[in-house]
């Protein structure tokens, strides 16, 4: 069995294994599913080989996203549900147990000492591999349909076609934007040369009918404000490849970025995120990258993921690290596709599943059951304790996901706990840090690096507005924090008097 389909096996026998809480149901209703699989290479002496040991350390499924005007400036919640972002952070949450372990002394984590005081790195027989059960969302499923392939739309007859749901794959595009320096340049690809890509019968790429108007995979993300857009012409000429696109949410626009443009930002700063910079000596990349059994273009996940290989300038510990990209011979259960194949026509429509599962492999909670970018049964609820345009402090409760960037600021948080001083690194050392914001901007390292990969290939990547990442955890500490007016300062240890030491 090949690497791609060993990839493959490992992570849906997984996802067979968790409760049924927050699938689908069968012939109803379909999710995406992503995990992260740690490798271990042992390398036995005596015989001279390689021994691989695979465990699937991250999961999530999801197809969902919430809209501009439900997001939380609590950091409560999760605003982009889908599979491949909910199996990064839930893999962000086991890294964080991971590098507790390492403080500690423990000999089983995944880390070891690095050379700059405080920072830690990957041992050397670690790795991880990337497996996603489609192509991700944006760029990368933009790519030609056969006639074997179901139809994600009507065929296109015209401009005024609107484009698909959020899931709908596809690959190349009649105009290509190349995002490089800063300076956008408009390339001309023929619809000739989307039809000439290298064709797989098995990977349903084959050569279409001449008789049938050759149409795309359509993706649901639009392209980010601001920039060039679609031209939603007929057939080929409906999509503008190498752009920026942002997720749809329901009814409204969204934040989050394409699956195939976050990834291609993890190649480059990585997918460790800022928090955890702090402690590692730069980024930590994707060894490969494998997609399960779907519509699939090699030459499309490349332009989608390669964008950023020709930066220069990034800070030391980070370069451009593109993954392997491999695509399984074996299809998930609960895709789309599957999912259509077994529905009986007596029944309801087909729609995605409302749920985001995310699970990792951490020694508490490992389980975390979404909807709406809350916990499952989960309604929105006033916990704030205190508002205002300085800060946010939030008291801990059950409805926010383990995997919500307040439980990863907790989390962090608990790392300092740990680390005595001769183990904080020099961005955390001698500093009135704060807010979760304040923390991720003391990340210098990861910051410049984000920088110099943003004014190279992506400017127009939309920043988060700052008022959704002031929220902080201790209110005590905060309410004697510099920047808050006297009156802002009066009202929050006033609020204070009723908080529990």
């Amino acid at each position: 069995m090949c690497e791609a389909d060993e990839i493959s096996r490992a992570v849906c026998e997984h996802y067979h294994s968790l409760p049924r809480r927050g699938k689908p149901e069968a012939g109803l209703q379909w999710t995406l599913l992503a995990a992260v699989c740690c490798i271990y290479n042992q390398l036995l002496m005596i015989i001279i080989i390689n021994q691989f040991q695979r465990e699937v350390v991250a999961l999530g499924t999801g197809t969902k996203c919430i809209g501009r005007s439900a997001m939380s400036c609590k950091g409560d919640v999760l605003n982009d549900s889908h599979a491949e972002v909910i199996a990064r952070r839930s893999c962000v949450r086991y890294l964080m147990e991971q590098l507790c372990k390492a403080l500690r002394g423990e000999q089983d984590s995944v880390f070891c000492p690095a050379d700059q005081k405080g920072k830690w790195k990957l041992r050397p027989e670690i790795s991880f591999i990337f497996f996603t059960s489609h192509t991700p969302c944006g760029d990368a499923s933009i790519i030609p349909m056969t006639d074997s392939q179901m139809q994600p739309c009507p065929p296109i007859r015209g401009q005024k076609d609107s484009p698909s749901t959020n899931q709908d794959l596809e690959t190349g595009d009649v105009r290509q934007i190349d995002e490089t320096e800063g300076v956008r340049k408009r390339m001309r690809v023929s619809a000739e040369s989307l039809q000439q890509q290298p064709s797989n019968e098995e990977h349903g790429t084959a050569k279409s009918d001449s008789t049938q108007q050759p149409d795309l995979h359509r993706t649901g993300a639009k392209c980010v404000p601001g920039g060039p857009t679609d031209p939603l012409g007929s057939g080929l000429e409906f999509h503008r490849v190498g752009l920026l696109r942002v997720k749809p949410g329901r009814g409204e626009p969204t934040l989050s970025l394409s699956c195939s443009d976050k990834i291609a930002r993890w190649t480059v700063v990585g997918f460790q995120g800022a928090l955890l910079s702090h402690f590692l000596q730069g980024g930590l990349y994707f060894r490969a990258l494998v997609v399960g059994k779907c519509p699939y273009s090699q030459f499309a996940m490349e332009r989608a993921l390669k964008r950023g290989a020709q930066v220069s300038g990034l800070p030391e510990g980070f370069s451009v690290h593109i993954p392997k990209l491999l695509q399984s011979s074996l299809k998930f259960i609960h895709s789309r596709e599957h999912t259509h194949l077994s529905h009986n026509s007596t029944q309801a429509r087909v729609v995605p599943c409302g749920a985001a599962i995310s699970w990792c492999a951490v020694s508490r909670q490992p389980l975390d059951v979404t909807a709406n970018g809350y916990k499952q049964g989960v309604t929105k609820k006033e916990n704030g304790l205190y508002n205002s345009p300085h800060l946010i402090y939030i008291f801990p409760t059950c409805d926010e996901s383990l995997i919500s960037k307040l439980e990863l600021f907790h989390s962090f948080l608990e790392l300092l706990t740990i680390a005595d001083d001769s183990q904080l690194p020099e961005s955390l050392s001698g500093k009135e840090l704060w807010s979760y914001w304040d923390y991720k901007q003391a990340a210098e390292e990861y910051q410049q690096a984000w920088a110099v990969l943003r004014s190279q290939v992506f400017p127009l990547w939309p920043q988060s507005p700052r008022e959704l990442l002031l929220f902080c955890r201790d209110p005590h500490s905060a309410a004697n924090r510099p920047d808050l007016s006297g009156t802002a300062t009066a009202v929050l240890k006033q609020s204070l008097k009723a908080v529990p030491e």
